[in-house]
């Protein structure tokens, strides 16, 4: 028998003020898998994995974590299940980057209790494989964008839970930048961890994504491998643009955009 999903969602709504942001959304996610969630904006994307993440309550549907419902899950038992990492984590003065990603320890450590040698291995593999060990003594102000989304990857790797979702982690980052996340994130995926990520850049998701998940109105619309949901025809329906996804081996993608064209006479 295969093993279960490390998360199982079917059916999700979210109401925020009295509207409805999530209509109808679900996702899988299993060991070693990396899950890109996509859609214009306005889709629910942020809202939906928020909702996975326990961290947005549901007003409808299911949300299961290692068969466990999310609405009677709470604290450390959560977090040792997820790691979240924001779109714009909060970045306090005078934190360097040890002292940020031991705060991913505190799951793992009960009330009045200090970290252990096991503790301190912990944060040190986690800096170790987000990539920002040479920076642990930096304060987290000092930091370029993506020592930063190193820094918050690092953070959640630090909580050894199954599961992280990245949300928009990839914004305002130069290319360079992106690149070497994305890198990252496959690594980490290759490695057992499951990883759902929320992106915009549609030749990104086909790049590093095992499936992508579309969101358009509140609701799941397609989910597999890229090539299959990203067609022209799904393109025009959910982004109203005229565009053709290109895929070539060895990861090289392309979103060919038939842009307007301005002439001059």
């Amino acid at each position: 028998m295969s093993a279960p999903p490390l998360l199982h969602a079917r059916g999700v709504q979210v109401t925020i003020g009295g509207a409805p942001i999530v209509r109808d959304a679900g996702v899988e996610l299993d060991a070693g898998e990396l899950v890109a969630v996509v859609g214009p904006n306005g889709a629910g994307k942020s809202t939906f994995v928020r909702a996975l993440a326990g961290l947005q309550p549901l007003a409808g549907g299911t949300v299961e974590w290692g068969g466990a419902d999310v609405r009677h899950l709470r604290g450390r038992r959560l977090a040792r299940l997820r790691a979240f990492v924001p779109q714009r984590g909060r970045v306090p003065e005078g934190i360097l980057v040890r002292d940020a990603v031991r705060i991913g320890r505190a799951p793992h450590l009960p009330p009045l209790r200090r970290m252990g040698r096991a503790d301190h291995d912990a944060v040190e593999r986690a800096m170790a494989r987000a990539g920002v060990a040479a920076l642990a003594e930096r304060p987290l102000t000092t930091l370029s964008g993506g020592e930063l989304q190193r820094a918050q990857v690092a953070v959640a790797l630090a909580q050894e839970a199954p599961v992280a979702i990245l949300d928009e982690p990839t914004a305002h980052l130069d290319l360079g930048a992106t690149a070497g996340l994305a890198r990252l994130l496959r690594e980490l995926a290759a490695g057992g961890l499951g990883v759902l990520l929320v992106v915009h850049d549609l030749a990104l998701a086909a790049a590093l994504a095992d499936r992508v998940l579309v969101l358009h109105g509140g609701r799941a619309v397609a989910c597999g491998p890229a090539a299959e949901v990203l067609g022209p025809q799904r393109l025009a329906e959910v982004w109203g643009v005229d565009a053709v996804l290109d895929a070539e081996p060895g990861g090289r993608t392309a979103l060919r955009v038939a842009w307007p064209v301005v002439r001059v006479p």
